[in-house]
């Protein structure tokens, strides 16, 4: 069985190529290959989702927005319906958001959003379920990247 991967919006914006987000969208497309190659579990948080959505949003002229928007509803609803090497995720109750809502004055001041705590989030407890797994998230923000639990065997 494969790691446990939870995409983040860095790295999603690159897959959909987002018009003045994407860079290295070749690079990413290979990794992403790689990981299917390696039965990864790959996870869609709703953070991911949603920020993505803002970016496309936000970026390249009309024509480039809708075809981009086009594809990334495509990408989610397929993940939706377990047609895609995605799985889309949300952990959020309540009292879940209560405790990132507590965590997010601190957050803040170390300059990473509600988006990136709730990633986190995410993380801890896909470790959980998962502690003979590898579990990471595949972000290309550095501050993300340190989040890995190795295979408690």
């Amino acid at each position: 069985m494969g790691a446990v991967c939870l995409i983040d919006t860095s790295v999603f914006v690159e897959i959909l190529n987002v018009p003045q987000k994407a860079s290295q969208h070749r690079q990413i497309m290979q990794q992403l290959g790689e990981k299917i190659k390696a039965n990864e579990s790959l996870f869609l948080p709703m953070a991911t989702i949603i920020e993505t959505g803002n970016h496309i949003a936000q970026n390249g002229n009309g024509n480039q927005r809708r075809q981009c928007a086009v594809k990334f509803v495509t990408q989610v609803q397929l993940a939706l319906i377990g047609k895609s090497p995605f799985t889309p995720i949300s952990f959020l109750d309540s009292e879940d958001l209560n405790k990132l809502l507590l965590q997010f004055p601190d957050s803040a001041m170390g300059g990473s959003g509600l988006g990136d705590l709730s990633i986190i989030h995410d993380w801890q407890k896909l470790c959980n379920q998962n502690q003979g797994r590898r579990v990471y998230i595949w972000s290309l923000d550095k501050h993300l990247q340190n989040y890995e639990q190795l295979p408690n065997l």
